[in-house]
């Protein structure tokens, strides 16, 4: 039901294939728990990520408007940023970003290296703000801006994340639903980082549908779970009524413990995360988002958070470049 109701959307196919899920062997015996992971990090453009899905809807949108020019904003090291400055250039449009120093730092590799340094290369239009107070006003008044130019923008939310970017981890979903089934393998939990909400959005309403047993357990990255429900309720709301799905929304289960000291700032537990990748598997977290969801996952694991003693899926969301900006 939910992939025919997805074919009703217009889209962009910027994601291709289905991204490979498979089995942490070296990690599994580590751990002592069957971990498989779901290769979001290898979308194909422009270093990968998880925002390419939620772009291959709302570009389309915007195409569909006849805009010329995408605006959108984060930190200097988005990799939100990072992936709409790629499809702008990849669809022969203008971009621009409005970017924070949520840090507050002045080093130089997090200034104009990472994700930075991409946006360069992709011929991005940067306006630098002290800070993203009110993020969607600030970039409906550069789109005035840009209009009284003659350009025709489209706003891009942070992190791609409302209930049309949403519809791209719906696809994700699917994927995992038709993967688990194929391998034969019934996951206890599915974990996930919980940012800007789109991508914990999208996974809980469709998985409620296609796998109801498995718990998915979103790790905050910037805000404690009080903060960070309602924004993945919101977007959960707004992604049922564009499915036309009845019923409540789904239960949003978050883990607060691991996102300090604040976002953007790797921790202690992160980095050993990261490391532990790296070393196991030769696989590559970042310390924003998937190692600090990494470090969750472990510390879950010991202190017998996760449900049941089945397999776990963790989902990478990408992210990389920012090893370069942060390590």
């Amino acid at each position: 039901m939910l992939k025919h109701r997805l074919e009703n959307f217009s889209r962009v196919d910027l994601v291709g294939n289905s991204t490979p899920l498979e089995r942490l062997n070296r990690l599994s015996d580590y751990v002592g728990r069957d971990i498989y992971i779901k290769r979001d990090d290898v979308t194909p453009l422009a270093l990968g990520g998880n925002k390419l899905r939620k772009l291959e809807f709302l570009a389309a949108a915007a195409i569909e408007e006849g805009a010329d020019t995408l605006i959108t904003a984060g930190a200097i090291q988005s990799n939100h940023v990072r992936q709409t400055a790629a499809v702008a250039a990849k669809l022969g449009l203008k971009c621009l970003a409005l970017l924070e120093n949520p840090i507050g730092t002045d080093a130089e590799n997090y200034l104009n290296n990472g994700n930075r340094l991409l946006l360069d290369l992709f011929n991005t239009e940067v306006v630098m703000c002290e800070a993203l107070h009110d993020p969607m006003a600030q970039m409906a008044e550069q789109a005035t801006l840009l209009e009284a130019q003659g350009f025709r923008p489209y706003i891009v939310p942070v992190g791609g994340s409302n209930g049309l970017g949403a519809l791209g981890y719906v696809q994700c979903a699917i994927e995992i639903a038709e993967q688990s089934s194929a391998g034969f393998v019934d996951f206890s939990a599915v974990v996930v980082a919980s940012g800007s909400a789109g991508t914990h959005a999208g996974l809980a309403v469709a998985l409620r549908e296609l796998m109801p047993s498995t718990q998915l357990i979103g790790v905050t990255v910037s805000r404690k779970a009080d903060e960070q429900r309602p924004k993945v309720q919101a977007i959960a709301t707004e992604l049922m009524q564009l499915l036309e799905l009845a019923g409540d929304i789904p239960e949003i289960t978050l883990w607060d413990d691991y996102f300090a000291p604040r976002y953007g700032e790797p921790s202690k537990e992160g980095l050993a995360a990261i490391k532990l990748l790296a070393e196991q598997e030769a696989m590559l977290l970042d310390p924003v988002y998937t190692g600090k969801t990494m470090a969750g996952l472990l510390d879950g694991l010991e202190r017998q958070l996760i449900p049941g003693d089945g397999p776990i899926l963790f989902v990478h969301t990408g992210g990389s470049p920012a090893l370069f900006a942060y390590l």
